[in-house]
């Protein structure tokens, strides 16, 4: 049967159907040795590029296809095999094998596309033809109107639809066509709406289903809805409706048998299909030459597929660590008490449809995420002893958690909606994966772009120079994948955020122990590459999401720098010493080209100084008995702000737990404010909130008093960092009747990012008795009742930390020992000179308060000295000293309060 002259004209067929080439059926001479070439059923199979292609003839497919429309077998979904088939499903390419695996249609691909044919003949010695979707549907619709067979068309605008349906009820006349469908592209992004579709089809009884979707979106939304659909055979024929229907032409029968009908569709919709043929297509014809074999490689999970619902529906709760369950959930936290309730909460969902069981690893400082899990008696919760980071946290927890058939490891700050860990459990069955991670969205419902690719030289070189822009760049050229269509189906990945990572118990105890050595980011890189290593598949699952709200971590100069920094180090365990070094210049590539707008010039420094890294962000044991206090004393801190919307939230995420268990009042008194400080105060509920008109910090401070109801009372800079137990051991200690008056906890500087000569001053004045022994330098100080009756109210003057320092004898003022606040310095030398000038003005200023230690402290720098990189040091420190001195005679006799903050720590 010939398909009519009407729909012939329609869709142009190649040169070879109209008689005009040879045609080569199966059998035909071997060119190369001049006997038949005869193909069995075990090598009627080649793999193009990683793809696997059923080689036949027209009349072959025709019949197969049709055979298939009919019920009693299993689906048939039919794609054309070209070289964007490979760019899309090849090997190594985004949806590598997802055609291939059990839960899907089997799939039949043929052999399309120029390139393709070419290759195969000189496989095979023998010619094929092209089977393009456009050439075979003109005699599908034929014998599908002989034969009544019921044919739908999904994909395609509706004014397309009204075309094909004119012209096929004069061409074919007989078809019984049973529906037209044109779905927006977020009804196919949206399971549930794509289920709905799926479903809606299957009542029409639809026998051939034509799905024009473009590739490779027709091809996954078949393997993922096809069965759903109830149709026998589907046919991924991406632009055949449009061929139908006149809105596109088909290339000239000259152009198609030389093998330029994409030049032909290129100048047709340059715009849209320009990366498909000059972009993606080059990368995919390599594809084909390096991995094309004869036959097919067959796909057979780790694990059948099994009942989920291993529970009864309306038993709720977690199960105990000595019980073997289906899933043991570790999280990992660090100041997460008002994360972690709403996290456990959508556990307990979760745990209706399968065993679970909970482990909480707490690095946190002080107890009050403990605190927030007392409500939840079924929750295991160990205290790690410190912030011992990530990795450490997590293998700590597995050593406690016992037995269990997959391990989830959660960020605390996720929520986990209904069905999300089934999901991945099933995909994990299913697909055979070792990890199966799922879909983040943000707290606005957006898609977080969580998934990754390997890094690589050339990747890091294009997130440098690009970053999160021209998304739409090769896949060699990012390591982030931000196409949409990644997001919504299922699908291999080289690996992903470390928010949410389901494991297999095989996995987990052939991989073994996290990395440690990176205390914080690339550890997941490091864990999903041993996983790949040992031979098993890391899964994204779609239709399994959590909402996350990203605040688990923070962000500052210093965790850039580490996260910038660890990359390196993950590169050089995996890589040469060469490819390291390429890897490490594309990294300060990144750091060099964003040092106008962003840190850049931070993580530069840190990068190119490697003997700095060990003063990053590491692991850290608290001190005995002062982790967990028995109680949070109370008291008042008062920060005065002036423009600290970059800080202010760090500060005041670390004053939470006292905030919310209500011994502790925290006033941010916003002096002179423009920008959002002010605002961000107010989304901290328990926190009060007061504004002065004048920009100047004694007038916040003296505002702070005037509310205050509380004693002790700290006085904290917006940019400080306080641990929680370095908040209570300071307010404790100035408790009625003691003989301290005031007090500070210790701190320490963080440096990351300073130029060398404030890093110089920084070791020098570290090495120094007098600043560890007075309240000055912090930052931070606490005052008592009793003490504060010396100073009812602040002086005009800019350094009171200083003038503090000096109203209490050493008898009445304490250092406190505990974990250390963390002080920013300046980044620059200029800011630098600006900060000591401003101190050396106070210190005129307070010429009528005793206490001068110039001497005292030349004395302490010439015996700090112990070698000639201290003794470069103590000169630089000398250096800067003077020099601030010089820069404070500008001011003196002007005694504004004008507060003058330095910004280059700030950033």
């Amino acid at each position: 049967m010939t398909m009519s002259s009407s729909l012939r004209a329609l869709v142009q067929p190649a040169a070879w159907l109209d008689g005009t080439t040879s045609r080569h059926p199966a059998g035909d001479v071997n060119a190369k040795s001049g006997a038949p070439l005869q193909l069995s059923a075990d090598n009627a199979w080649v793999t193009l590029g990683g793809s696997p292609v059923r080689l036949l003839d027209f009349e072959e497919a025709v019949e197969l296809i049709m055979q298939r429309s009919r019920p009693g077998r299993t689906p048939l979904a039919v794609a054309s095999a070209n070289l964007d088939h490979l760019q899309h499903f090849g090997a190594g390419a985004r949806w590598a094998g997802i055609l291939e695996r059990q839960d899907t249609p089997e799939w039949l691909s043929l052999l399309d596309g120029a390139p393709l044919v070419r290759h195969v003949q000189g496989m095979t010695g023998r010619t094929w033809p092209r089977l393009s979707g456009s050439d075979l549907i003109g005699p599908i619709l034929d014998r599908a109107e002989l034969a009544g067979i019921r044919v739908g068309f999904l994909g395609g605008s509706e004014e397309v639809h009204t075309q094909v349906r004119s012209r096929l009820a004069t061409s074919h006349p007989r078809l019984v066509i049973s529906g037209f469908w044109s779905p927006a592209r977020s009804e196919l992004a949206d399971h549930v709406a794509s289920s709905s579709l799926a479903t809606r089809i299957a009542a029409t009884d639809t026998d051939i289903l034509v799905v024009c979707l473009g590739k490779p979106r027709q091809e996954l939304w078949i393997a993922e809805y096809g069965y759903q659909t109830g149709a026998n055979v589907m046919l991924a024929f991406g632009a055949a409706v449009d061929f139908l229907g006149g809105r596109v032409r088909r290339a000239p029968a000259v152009a198609q048998n030389v093998g330029m009908e994409w030049a032909w569709r290129l100048a047709l919709e340059p715009r849209r299909l320009a990366n498909r043929y000059l972009v993606q297509g080059p990368e995919a014809y390599l594809r084909l030459l390096s991995v094309s074999s004869f036959g097919r490689e067959s796909f057979a999970p780790r694990q059948q597929p099994q009942d989920y619902a291993s529970k009864d529906l309306t038993d709720e709760g977690f199960s105990p660590l000595t019980s073997e369950t289906d899933v043991a959930v570790i999280i990992v936290t660090y100041n997460n008490e008002r994360d972690i309730p709403l996290l456990l909460k959508s556990l307990q969902g979760e745990s209706r449809e399968q065993s679970i069981k909970v482990i909480v690893a707490d690095n946190s400082p002080g107890p009050s995420t403990l605190a927030a899990l007392e409500g939840f008696s079924d929750v295991h919760a160990i205290a790690t002893g410190g912030n011992l980071g990530y990795a450490a946290a997590i293998n700590l927890a597995m050593q406690e958690i016992g037995a269990a058939r997959s391990f989830l490891v959660l960020n605390p700050d996720l929520q986990v909606e209904p069905g999300a860990i089934r999901a991945m459990r099933h995909r994990m069955a299913i697909s055979g994966a070792g990890v199966v991670v799922p879909l983040l969205k943000d707290d606005n419902g957006t898609v977080y772009p969580s998934l990754r690719r390997e890094p690589t030289v050339t990747r890091a070189i294009g997130d440098a120079v690009m970053g999160s822009k021209l998304s739409g760049r090769p896949a060699w050229l990012s390591e982030m994948d931000f196409d949409n269509e990644s997001y919504m189906h299922a699908h291999k990945v080289d690996w992903a955020t470390g928010a949410a990572l389901l494991i297999h118990r095989d996995v987990a105890q052939l991989v073994g122990d996290w990395d440690e050595d990176y205390f914080l980011y690339s550890e997941e890189t490091d864990f999903m590459h041993r996983v790949r290593q040992a031979g098993w598949e890391i899964w994204f699952e779609s239709q399994a999401v959590m909402s996350h709200s990203r605040g688990g971590s923070g962000t500052s100069l210093a965790l850039n720098a580490l996260m910038a920094i660890n990359r390196i180090k993950y590169i050089r365990k995996f890589h040469t010493r060469p490819y390291s070094r390429a890897f490490r210049s594309a990294v300060i590539l990144s750091a060099l080209l964003r040092v106008p707008v962003t840190p850049g010039i931070g993580v530069l420094a840190a990068v190119l100084r490697e003997g700095s890294w060990g003063e990053l962000p590491h692991a850290e044991i608290y001190p005995e008995g002062v982790r967990v206090p028995a109680a949070i004393p109370t008291g008042t801190v008062i920060i005065p702000a002036h423009n600290e919307a970059s800080v202010l939230r760090r500060t005041l995420d670390g004053l939470v737990p006292a905030m919310v268990g209500g011994t502790v009042e925290v006033i941010v008194a916003c002096n002179g404010c423009t920008d959002d400080t002010a605002s961000i105060a107010r989304s901290y509920k328990d926190a009060r909130v007061i504004e002065v008109e004048e920009a100047s910090k004694t007038a916040a401070l003296n505002a702070g008093d005037q509310v205050a109801t509380r004693w002790p009372r700290m006085y904290l800079d917006a940019d400080i960092e306080l641990p929680l137990e370095a908040l209570c051991a300071t307010l404790e200690l100035l408790g009625e009747g003691g003989a301290i008056l005031c007090a500070r906890p210790a701190y320490r500087y963080d440096f990351s990012g300073a130029s060398w000569p404030v890093r110089a001053f920084y070791r020098a004045r570290n090495r120094l008795p007098k600043p560890a022994e007075s309240i000055w330098g912090a930052g931070v100080y606490a005052i008592s009742r009793k003490g504060k009756a010396r100073l009812p109210e602040f002086p005009s003057v800019a350094a009171d930390d200083c003038l503090v320092d000096r109203l209490y004898s050493d008898k009445e003022k304490a250092v406190v020992q505990c974990a250390p606040a963390t002080v920013r310095t300046p980044r620059t030398t200029g800011s630098l000179l600006k900060t000591l000038g401003r101190n050396y003005r106070s210190n005129v200023i307070l010429r009528d308060v005793p206490g001068s230690h110039t001497m005292q402290t030349l004395r302490d720098l010439v015996g700090s000295v112990s070698g000639p990189r201290s003794a470069v040091e103590a000169g630089v420190y000398a250096a800067f000293a003077l020099a601030g001195r010089l820069h404070a005679r500008r001011w003196v006799g002007l005694e504004s309060a004008a507060w003058e903050s330095d910004e280059s720590s700030r950033l």
